[in-house]
């Protein structure tokens, strides 16, 4: 081979080096990185893939929890109330009761029909009266009866 060949050959060779390392260089798809090292990115991608996804599901559980909770109370409050009014309907009706049954026992009222209403203990008297005295009566004898908080009189005294 003649001398200037092989200084050619010799000048062509690191140049080629020199260009594969370039091109090497180069790569778009980060080719440089060894195949542990891009197995280490993905877990590590993977693994806080994972925590952000636990945060929002425990974020996700809390608002669930506290929905769940917050509905609770309001059904043990609406449950509440519905005992609470259905306590006032009984003590009302216990109320009506007894103070019917203390007209009946007296002789100048129990002839009569009156009615008795009561609502949240507060008695309302309505029907026909003998006399005054018997109508005033008819209040004492309300007023009397347990549980009862005020009695609003009407009745209306009838003259034979």
């Amino acid at each position: 081979m003649s001398p200037k060949k092989s200084s050619h050959l010799l000048l062509a060779l690191p140049c080629a080096l020199v260009l594969v390392g370039m091109l090497s260089a180069c790569d778009k798809n980060n080719n440089s990185q060894t195949v542990g090292q891009k197995l280490d990115t993905a877990v590590a991608k993977t693994e806080q893939a994972a925590v952000d996804a636990k945060a929002k599901a425990e974020t996700s559980l809390g608002k669930a929890e506290d929905a769940m909770k917050d509905a609770a109370n309001k059904a043990e409050a609406s449950g509440k109330s519905t005992t609470d009014k259905m306590a006032n309907s009984m003590d009302d009706m216990s109320i009506t009761t007894a103070v019917s049954a203390e007209l009946v026992r007296d002789p100048d009222l129990s002839a009569l029909k009156i009615n008795v209403d009561t609502k949240n203990g507060r008695v309302t008297l309505n029907g026909p009266a003998p006399t005054l005295a018997a109508k005033e009566k008819a209040t004492t004898l309300a007023k009397a009866v347990k549980g009862v908080a005020s009695v609003e009189n009407k009745l209306v005294v009838k003259s034979s």
